[in-house]
Parts: C-alpha cells; sequence; structure tokens
C-alpha cells in the first residue's frame, strides 16, 4: 500500500488503471478507523482493481469548531489497519490540498433537510463538497459507505442524480460491537461506563422493533423516546420514523414500503452524539 498526500500523486497513481479500464473503488473516511471501516475496505477491495481510502476530517461539514478540533485522529494507526486490509492507496491530504481556496458551492436538496439537516446547519453542504471533490479527483467505479450514516447516503445519493456523477454507491450494513453498539470513531471519546450505557441505544430500537407490529407509529416513536430518556446520561434529540426513500416523516406504516427508525442520542457527561438507524419495514424482505 502507498500513502500520497497530494492530488497530483494521486492522479498519476490512478492513471495506469484508468488506461487500462480498470475498476476503481473508494472509501471516503475522516480516519480514527474502526472494524465498521475496515468492512467497506473489504468489500471495495473484494469488488474492485484498485481500491482507494481517503482519510481526512472534512472542516467544510462541523458547524461546531470544538467538534471539528476534539475529532479522533490517529494516522499512523489507520495506515497500519489498511495494510492488513490489503488496500492499495491511503489518500491522507492537507487540508490546504483539498481547499486551496475557499469552496463557496452550496448543494441544495430541501426534501432532505429533516433530521439532522436543520440541527446541523451546513453539514451536508460540508458532505457534498467534501464527497464530490474526491468523486472528482478518484473518479471512482463504486463508492462505499456505511449505513450507520443513513440520511448521509441519501443526500449523496440525491448529488450524484442531480450532477449526474458516473459512481455506483455501494451502501454497507452497520457494524456492531458485541453489546449491540454502532461502532463509530467517536465511541473513542465514551468511558467504559458511557460505552456500556450507550449500548442500550440499539437494545432499544431491537425490542421496538417487535413492539411496532402492534402499535402505531406515534406510538413506537414515544417507546423508544421514553425508554432512553429514562437512563442518566442519555438523552434523546431526535427520533424520527421516515421512508427510508424520501427521508419525509411518516405517520402510519402503510404509507411506505420500506420504513426507516433513526436516531441521535447524546450519552455522557461531555456529552458525546451518537447516531443509530433500524429498518422497520422493508418491501424486500
Amino acid at each position: 500500500m502507498i500513502t500520497l498526500t497530494t492530488i497530483d500523486d494521486l492522479t498519476a497513481a490512478l492513471a495506469p488503471y484508468r488506461q487500462a479500464n480498470k475498476s476503481i473503488g473508494l472509501v471516503p473516511t475522516m480516519g480514527a478507523l474502526h472494524a465498521g471501516h475496515a468492512s467497506l475496505v473489504e468489500r471495495a477491495v473484494g469488488e474492485n482493481d484498485v481500491t482507494v481510502v481517503s482519510d481526512f476530517v472534512n472542516p467544510t461539514q462541523f458547524n461546531d469548531p470544538k467538534d471539528f478540533s476534539s475529532y479522533p485522529r490517529d494516522l499512523d494507526a489507520d495506515r497500519a489497519l489498511l495494510e492488513t486490509l490489503h488496500a492499495d492507496i491511503l489518500f491522507a491530504p492537507t487540508v490546504e490540498a483539498i481547499y486551496p481556496e475557499p469552496d463557496t458551492r452550496t448543494f441544495d436538496y430541501p426534501e432532505m433537510n429533516v433530521m439532522e439537516g436543520p440541527r446541523r446547519p451546513g453539514h451536508f453542504n460540508g458532505v457534498c463538497r467534501i464527497v464530490s471533490k474526491l468523486f472528482q479527483i478518484v473518479q471512482p467505479t463504486r463508492a462505499y459507505f456505511g449505513e450507520k450514516d443513513f440520511q448521509q447516503i441519501a443526500v449523496v445519493r440525491a448529488m450524484v442524480n442531480d450532477l449526474q456523477l458516473p459512481v455506483t454507491l455501494c451502501p454497507c450494513p452497520i457494524v456492531r460491537e458485541a453489546s449491540g453498539l454502532a461502532l463509530s470513531s467517536r465511541n473513542s471519546l465514551l468511558t467504559d461506563d458511557e460505552r456500556r450505557l450507550a449500548s442500550e441505544i440499539y437494545k432499544t430500537l431491537k425490542v421496538s422493533l417487535e413492539f411496532s407490529h402492534t402499535q402505531s407509529v406515534a406510538d413506537t416513536q414515544a417507546f423508544v423516546t421514553e425508554a432512553l430518556n429514562a437512563f442518566d446520561g442519555l438523552e434523546v434529540e431526535y427520533f424520527e420514523i421516515v421512508d427510508a426513500q424520501t427521508l419525509q416523516p411518516i405517520k402510519d406504516w402503510s404509507e411506505a414500503e420500506n420504513v426507516q427508525g433513526c436516531i441521535t442520542v447524546y450519552c455522557g457527561q461531555r456529552p458525546v452524539r451518537l447516531i443509530d438507524n433500524i429498518n422497520y419495514r422493508s418491501h424486500a424482505r
């Protein structure tokens, strides 16, 4: 595996693959890699001729500067993990390399301005900026994203359709700790006790799945919210049950073929903001 830090070096390294019409896989990350990222890389390696993993903490998607500065970073550990996964290229650019001048582009998808949208102003615009830049630089055949960031995948899909980009998006299942806690780089900010407490998020979502078979959407929302808020150290910011395709909230289970529950919970004293989701109804099942 080679580590590259400039766009020119990455372009040169990928040129032979493009010329030979080889497939290119991209796994966009913000580093602090864990087993969830590893599952994306493993799939990309298995499905493409060359795999690029980007490792870049993107400042334009943080609406809170403190959140950006405290975001975990460990490039040496990331590199060591990617070596074991047989990734081909680690792309770890500087902020100056990605943004030599301010990126003033605006990506506006009003139908996606739900849940995370109004609570993190500018976040998804920043996501679209960096992902579109990476797509332009790497020109991947396929790009891999974890389903923990369920809304982010929907926004990126809208951007890909909007810009008519020739890339296939590959959503990958959430990887969880043995306790059920969704793997996240932010988990490293939790104490052991907070980690155990955070595992109640998915446990409650799983219980609510059975609950939902005989209860209304509103009752299911109330059940999850009240159950989690009852734990000292957990505070639900929002829990929405939505059409998995449009992200619009539903009032009745019959309103959508695929229904997703999306939640954000603050955990601990600092606190750490954690997201998760669960599928309630799937036409494919």
